[in-house]
């Protein structure tokens, strides 16, 4: 169970809420905490064999002059904690599908092609205002052994205090999200997984943590 968990997240926005009233009560209003992001598993494709470039632009290969597949999205948003202060320095990796739904993993038995060109594993580490930016390919959803899988990215966020495992999802895929368990089981917690489209292939997420 991650860092994350330690609370219950109902208990924690149930005594956030309680505490902002408080406050307001007292004639000082502040705004309200941010609620934290929902946890998510592993998966079986955290990256064995990493790609020899791991850098926040998954959509290339440094020393490669060919470019991924698919449509090239751009996601930026910031690691916060509890109290919505942000988390300087958090250390982010990400891994995905590419836009045909494969994995670059071994334990993917799925017959769609690889893709050469794409990177498929970022780290990151979050800047001063906890602030992170990826440029990657839109991922594919794909059929796995627990059924449809929603296009989703996956993340490992490490903070000072706190480590999330989690998997970011997508507002416009709402039909499909439906169908995924995973994201099914997440209940009225799958918004704070949800990125945020804020232009045609620009998203925005941010990642709030118990603590930082």
């Amino acid at each position: 169970m991650n860092q994350n968990h330690k609370l219950s997240r109902r208990h924690f926005a149930g005594a956030a809420l309680t505490a902002g009233a408080l406050v307001a009560g007292g004639g000082i209003a502040r705004a309200a905490a941010p609620a934290l992001t929902a946890g998510g598993p592993l998966g079986p494709f955290y990256p064995i064999q990493r790609p020899r470039d791991d850098d926040f632009d998954m959509t290339m290969i440094k020393g490669s002059k060919g470019r991924a597949l698919g449509r090239v999205i751009e996601v930026t948003g910031r690691v916060l904690d509890a109290k919505g202060n942000p988390v300087r320095g958090a250390a982010l990796e990400l891994w995905q599908c590419n836009a045909a739904g494969r994995y670059a993993h071994p334990g993917d038995v799925a017959t769609a092609p690889l893709d050469p060109n794409f990177q498929g594993f970022a780290k990151l580490v979050t800047g001063p205002t906890g602030e992170w930016r990826i440029r990657t390919i839109k991922p594919s959803g794909y059929d796995s052994p627990i059924g449809w899988r929603t296009p989703h990215i996956h993340f490992d966020i490490k903070g000072r205090a706190a480590r999330l495992i989690t998997q970011m999802y997508f507002t416009e895929d709402y039909a499909t999200n439906s169908k995924d368990a995973l994201y099914n089981e997440l209940g009225e917690d799958a918004v704070t997984a949800m990125a945020r489209q804020a232009e045609a292939d620009k998203y925005r997420w941010d990642i709030v943590l118990l603590e930082g």
